[in-house]
């Protein structure tokens, strides 16, 4: 190997070794947090007082997660935050498609003024109390769909679709109204095929949000247990759990007083996994759309 040959494959070897060290740092410091709650919500809650625990338990076991599932409405709260999630999601993405369809249309003459209008809504809101009030006087509380009409419309969302169409050429649309179509099939047979990567996006968004979502349930529907939420119910046992250790036996069924003492820790990381699996499960069905539409407008021509 010649002298320039040399000096190239050494350059090419710095730069992997150095890519490669980088990658894996940056797995490292990503898996970590992840793997050290997983870790500590499968180890014995005894011993997770002494702790200690990195990414593998010491002591393992599901009682953890045992002594969730103790809890009465959790079946209840579970199956309404997947209706609510994919209901939600559906509607809302459907709803902020169409408003992002009409504003990205050149023809629409108020496409300035609503964009503004909608623009200002991010930077004011009517706050809490307000907000109570519209619910209460529409007739919303109590009512399952509390959870999916309010969120309908994100104004981020709907200039995030809405850019994305801006890039979509028009003579798609006036080819198709030639051929007859109207409005609402050039949007349904035109434009949303076109829009899969940003619509993916805007749906891990907005299903993120929903299945996170407690204080709504907390404010509307707290008194209605069949309305309940997985997200909720798991925040009442944060809150039930005490310092000491123990969980408020209140909450659990009365054939089940025998109990295993927990920690809260152990409680806290079990809960956490179990909010953050369905979404992982969900995750990489949809990651290749969420890669191209968190790439909208890096490229302009």
């Amino acid at each position: 190997m010649n002298k320039v040959g040399y000096k190239v494959f050494s350059k090419d070897f710095l730069f992997d070794f150095l890519n490669y060290t980088l990658l894996i740092v940056i797995m490292v410091v990503t898996l970590y947090p992840f793997l050290n709650v997983l870790a500590i919500s499968l180890n014995d809650s005894t011993d997770t007082v002494r702790g200690g625990i990195h990414i593998w338990p010491r002591e393992f076991t599901f009682n953890n997660y045992l002594e969730i599932a103790k809890y009465d409405n959790l079946v209840t709260g579970f199956t309404n935050s997947v209706l609510r999630t994919v209901i939600g999601t559906a509607l809302g993405v459907f709803a902020q498609a169409m408003v992002a369809f009409t504003l990205s249309r050149a023809d629409f003459q108020g496409r300035k003024f609503v964009s503004t209008f909608i623009v200002l809504t991010m930077y004011f809101s009517g706050g809490l109390i307000p907000g109570y009030m519209l619910i209460r006087d529409l007739g919303l509380m109590n009512s399952f769909w509390v959870y999916v009409l309010p969120g309908l419309i994100s104004a981020f969302n709907i200039i995030i679709i809405r850019s994305f169409m801006d890039g979509i050429p028009y003579s798609l649309q006036e080819s198709a109204k030639m051929d007859g179509a109207n409005d609402f099939t050039i949007f349904y047979r035109v434009i949303l095929p076109l829009c899969k990567p940003v619509l993916a996006t805007i749906a891990l968004f907005v299903a993120v949000g929903q299945w996170n979502s407690w204080f709504d349930t907390y404010l509307y529907n707290s008194m209605n247990e069949g309305l309940t939420t997985l997200q909720y119910e798991l925040m009442k046992i944060l809150d039930n759990t005490t310092v000491g250790g123990n969980v408020d036996a209140s909450q659990m069924k009365p054939n089940e007083a025998q109990r295993n003492h927990v920690s809260p820790d152990s409680i806290k990381m079990a809960i956490t996994m179990v909010t953050v699996i369905p979404i992982m499960m969900v995750y990489p069905f949809v990651q290749r759309f969420f890669i191209q539409g968190m790439t909208l407008g890096a490229v302009k021509q």
